[in-house]
């Protein structure tokens, strides 16, 4: 049972990175270096994460993890900018989500190389899938309201990052539940997106007037 709340943490922090990359592994960091996770990890079996032993808990990674926190949220409120990062974070969110969940998962997956292919599929493939849905969410944000509304979005992604980092860390089960309720919002998001597009195009260009 364990080792199954270290595999919801993991894919927790993952999707949390779906929203924004360095958020969940700055909470992350920040609760392996001051102890507070050190309890919940040693009952994942996961020792080797705690405390300064592991580089994700030292000291420069928490500083550094944190001040690209605060950069990455505050350029999520520029307009125009937040569109181009996005091109940038999504292939960072898969990356970021492979890694923090592959941290966390239990050797009894197997030997390395099958328990990084599991950590890719299940925690990069999330953090993907849910990082893609942001991007269509503030591209039609952009288009319909020229950017106008893309702080709101914004500031709803900034609070599902914290919200399921959070949860990962305190309660992997309920985090568990939340990637499952978010993964279902992100594919009707994007069955929804690539529905649109193809009754646009067997509607064809706009008839000219005469």
């Amino acid at each position: 049972m364990n080792e199954v709340m270290a595999i919801f943490a993991g894919v927790g922090l993952a999707a949390a990175c779906g929203f924004r990359v360095f958020v969940p592994l700055f909470i992350a960091s920040l609760a392996i270096n001051t102890g507070y996770e050190a309890e919940l990890l040693m009952n994942f079996n996961m020792q080797e994460l705690v405390g300064e032993h592991h580089w994700l808990g030292s000291d420069l990674a928490t500083i550094t993890l944190g001040i690209a926190t605060v950069l990455e949220i505050g350029s999520y409120y520029v307009p125009w900018i937040d569109n181009a990062l996005d091109s940038i974070a999504t292939p960072a969110a898969v990356v970021a989500g492979t890694f923090i969940s592959g941290e966390l998962m239990p050797d009894f997956i197997g030997d390395g190389s099958f328990k990084w292919v599991a950590a890719t599929i299940m925690g990069g493939g999330t953090a993907g899938l849910v990082q893609g849905a942001s991007v269509i969410t503030r591209g039609t944000s952009t288009a319909t309201t020229g950017g106008i509304g893309n702080p709101v979005i914004s500031t709803a992604e900034l609070g599902g990052s914290i919200l399921t980092a959070g949860l990962a860390i305190l309660i992997p089960i309920l985090a568990a539940l939340l990637v499952l309720i978010l993964l279902y919002f992100v594919i009707r998001t994007f069955f929804r997106f690539f529905k649109r597009r193809s009754d646009a195009k067997q509607a064809g260009p706009p008839a000219e007037a005469t």
